[in-house]
């Protein structure tokens, strides 16, 4: 990509973008022992949510490059589990397949952190599922250590 990478605040505009990415995010998911649907209902839900009016202090990003979206980026306000201190959330990020590795992720996480460091954050989390290794080794590559695992067993 010749092009800058542009980070701006989402707009209403861009709810249909963001929706046109949740089949990729649940796809990474790999969760065996929910069905495909489920997966992507609770994503879908997942992003109207996150839409949403809130009082909770947030914002959702967009990367573009010549008015093209490349990815999105959701980052809020949160506590933290072990000093209650208010941090930063980052419970969603995507970018479009043909952008990984252009350093479009990378942006929006620096506007993220950027974001949480205006309002006073020490700490930024983070989410992702545990399957998603592409994604893990990303978020390990800026410095983001695991702190809890969150584990699932198929009782039947």
């Amino acid at each position: 990509m010749d092009h800058a990478i542009v980070i701006r605040k989402a707009n209403e505009n861009d709810h249909a973008f963001i929706f046109e990415l949740s089949p990729r995010l649940a796809e990474v998911a790999q969760l065996d022992w929910h069905t495909d649907d489920a997966v992507q209902e609770m994503q879908d839900n997942y992003i109207s949510e996150m839409l949403a009016q809130t009082s909770t202090p947030n914002t959702t990003l967009i990367a573009e490059s010549e008015n093209t979206p490349l990815g999105f980026i959701h980052v809020r306000t949160g506590k933290d589990g072990i000093t209650g201190e208010n941090c930063g959330t980052v419970p969603l990020l995507a970018v479009l397949p043909k952008a990984q590795g252009l350093g479009v992720g990378r942006a929006l996480m620096a506007a993220a952190e950027g974001w949480a460091k205006k309002l006073g954050c020490r700490l930024l989390h983070l989410e992702v599922f545990a399957s998603n290794s592409k994604a893990n080794s990303f978020y390990q590559n800026l410095g983001f250590k695991p702190e809890m695992l969150h584990m699932v067993k198929t009782i039947e």
